[in-house]
C-alpha cells in the first residue's frame, strides 16, 4: 500500500527517520558509555520497539500499563517513575521494572522495603530548584510550587542518613525541547545542591527533554555533561528521551472536509487538535504542514501579531494596506469538526486556493500525539500507519466505533 491509497485521519511513522534517530542515539551511547532508554509517554508505538531495543537500552515508564508495554514488547532495562504508586500495583510494577524512582520521602519509606526485598534498584527524584523553561510553565517541574521532585531543604529535613544510603540513584528531569546548555545549566544546580549525595551514587538519570536528534542540538556538549558527572562522582549515567526518538519522523495525514467562510475563510478537517494532537491547544503551538506558509510571517521574516486576521483569504497589496505580505497568497485557518469552537489547528497560507477532497499533511506528528488521542463528540481515532524504509505503508492499528464504545 502507497501514502496516497491510506484512508484519512491516519499517523504515517517513517521507519527510516527513526531508524536516523536511533543511529544518532547510539552514538551518543557508544562515545560515552551511558545508557539511553525510550520515554515511553511520547512514543509508545510498541511494532516499532524491537527496532528500538537494536539500539536503546530499554524503556522507561510513568505507570504500570506503560511499565508492562516496555517489559513485554522490549524486554531490555525497564524503569519507572511515577509521582505516587498505587500499593495495590507496586507488587506487578516490582515485577516488570529493574528501576524504581520515587518522588518523595514518604513514598521511599512505605515502598522502600519491597523494593529491596525484590532486588531493584533504588532513586530518588530531586528538584535543583533550577528553571530553565521560556514560555512553557505548563512542562516546567522546577516552577514554583511544583508537586514534582524533592528538594534539598526537604530531603535534609524528610530523610536520615540511613534512608539516604539505602539509595541507587538519584533523578532530575527538568527540560523541554531543550539544548544541551539547558543540561549544562541544570547539571551545575544539581552539583551545587546534590553533590555530596551523588558520591554516594551508583547512577545519576538526567530524564528527559534533551533533543538530541534535532539538527542544531550541541551534542558534543551533551557528551562532555556525562562525562563530567562519570568521571566526577563514579556514577553510571542515564537519559531518557522521548521526543528525540521520533523527531520529525512521524505525519498526520488528513483531508478537507468543507470550507466556510466568516471573515476570513476557514478549512475544516477530518481531524481534531482537540482529540489527535492535544498539545496545539495545551502548550499551545502551530504544528508544521507540509507545502503551507506562515501567514503572520512577513516579507522580512518577522513575526506580525494578528496579520492573519488582517489579511482576510488573499493579500494583493499587503506592504500598501499596512500589514506584510504573507508567503503565500491564499489564508486559510484549519480547525477540527468537534463542538468545541476552539478546536482550532492554527492559520496557514497557500499557493493555491483549498479544496474539498484536498489531503493535508502535518508534520512531526509522531510523539505526543498517538499516546494523547482521545474520542470527544465519538470521533474516530486516526489509522496508525508504519511507512517502510521502502516507501511501503502497512496498517498497525486500525480503530472504529467499538474503540469509541468500550471507553464509556
Amino acid at each position: 500500500m502507497k501514502r496516497e491509497e491510506l484512508r484519512t485521519p491516519c499517523f504515517v511513522v517513517q521507519e527510516g527517520k527513526i531508524r536516523e534517530n536511533l543511529e544518532i542515539l547510539k552514538e551518543i551511547e557508544d562515545e560515552t558509555g551511558c545508557h539511553i532508554l525510550l520515554a515511553q509517554k511520547a512514543f509508545s508505538m510498541y511494532s516499532l520497539y524491537p527496532l528500538i531495543g537494536e539500539y536503546l537500552d530499554g524503556a522507561t515508564a510513568s505507570g504500570l500499563y506503560e511499565a508492562r508495554l516496555g517489559y513485554e514488547e522490549m524486554g531490555k532495562e525497564n524503569h519507572i517513575f511515577s509521582p505516587a504508586y498505587r500499593e495495590e500495583e507496586m507488587d506487578e510494577i516490582l515485577k516488570y521494572c529493574d528501576h524504581i524512582v520515587f518522588n518523595s520521602p514518604a513514598q521511599i519509606r512505605k515502598y522502600g522495603g519491597k523494593v529491596r526485598a525484590a532486588g531493584r534498584s533504588m532513586g530518588l527524584r530531586v528538584n535543583p530548584e533550577c528553571s530553565t523553561q521560556e514560555g512553557h510553565a505548563i512542562y516546567d517541574p522546577c516552577a514554583p510550587f511544583s508537586r514534582l521532585g524533592t528538594t534539598l531543604e526537604r530531603l535534609r529535613a524528610e530523610m536520615t542518613e540511613e534512608e539516604i544510603r539505602s539509595l541507587d540513584g538519584i533523578h532530575f528531569h527538568t527540560l523541554c525541547e531543550q539544548n544541551s546548555d539547558d543540561l549544562a545549566v541544570t547539571l551545575k544546580a544539581v552539583e551545587e545542591k546534590f553533590g555530596p549525595y551523588l558520591h554516594e551514587m551508583k547512577w545519576v538519570n538526567f530524564g528527559g527533554g534533551h533533543h538530541i536528534t534535532r539538527p542544531d542540538y550541541d551534542r558534543e556538549l551533551l557528551k562532555q555533561c556525562i562525562r563530567h558527572m562519570q568521571e566526577t562522582y563514579g556514577v553510571e549515567v542515564y537519559l531518557e528521551p522521548g521526543e528525540a526518538v521520533a523527531l520529525n519522523a512521524g505525519i498526520l495525514l488528513t483531508e478537507v472536509l468543507e470550507i466556510v467562510d466568516n471573515g476570513m475563510k476557514i478549512g475544516i478537517l477530518d481531524t481534531s487538535a482537540a482529540c489527535h494532537m492535544p498539545d496545539v491547544l495545551e502548550m499551545p503551538y502551530r504544528p508544521p504542514l507540509k507545502g503551507a506558509g506562515d501567514p503572520a510571517e512577513c516579507c522580512s521574516g518577522e513575526k506580525i501579531e494578528g496579520a492573519a486576521e488582517n489579511m482576510g483569504n488573499t493579500v494583493e497589496s499587503g506592504k500598501d494596506a499596512g500589514v506584510c505580505c504573507p508567503e503565500k497568497p491564499y489564508v486559510y485557518r484549519l480547525a477540527g469538526p468537534t463542538c468545541l469552537a476552539g478546536d482550532v489547528i492554527g492559520d496557514y497560507s497557500f499557493a493555491e486556493p483549498l479544496k474539498c477532497g484536498d489531503r493535508l499533511e502535518f508534520q512531526d506528528m509522531a510523539i505526543y500525539t498517538m499516546v494523547k488521542t482521545n474520542t470527544f463528540n465519538g470521533m474516530k481515532l486516526p489509522d496508525i500507519v508504519l511507512e517502510r524504509e521502502d516507501g511501503t505503508c502497512e496498517i498497525m492499528r486500525s480503530f472504529g466505533y467499538e474503540d469509541f464504545k468500550m471507553r464509556l
